[in-house]
């Protein structure tokens, strides 16, 4: 049944080339709209606007850990090969929308510090059409 009300973060997850990326501590997704001027002599004055390009990156951080199906291996591989791979950012509750679409690996952190988890943060950036569909 979909999620209608008001739920916790941790059931948004990201999936990377068909798995969940294991221990994100968060992920978010940002989608924007150019909107090239067009105002002409019979706007009355005010500026006028068209919807353009349409673009957007998907942002995660978690903990390391390296024997995940899914980790920061698998996602500097990807930078480092430059390929292509579908995300899918949703919950896995059957009934909830989720968005997929191909992407690029942009960034990708290791970070390290002194007595604390080693983290990893990255950003995946969108090419092409982006896709809602329902969970199963």
């Amino acid at each position: 049944m979909a999620t209608t009300s008001i739920f916790n973060g941790s059931i948004l997850v990201l999936k990377y080339d068909g798995g969940i990326i294991g221990h994100t501590t968060s992920c978010s997704i940002s989608l924007s709209t150019d909107t090239p001027e067009a105002t002409s002599k019979d706007s009355s004055g005010f500026t006028e606007y068209i919807p353009g390009v349409m673009s957007g990156e998907i942002s995660f951080e978690g903990l390391i850990k390296y024997s995940d199906s899914t980790s920061v291996i698998t996602l500097t591989d990807a930078l480092l090969a430059r390929n292509t791979v579908t995300a899918i950012f949703g919950t896995t509750v059957s009934g909830d929308a989720v968005y997929s679409a191909s992407c690029i690996v942009s960034s990708i952190e290791h970070s390290a510090e002194m007595e604390s988890p080693a983290t990893f943060s990255g950003t995946l950036t969108l090419t092409g059409a982006i896709t809602k569909s329902t969970n199963a």
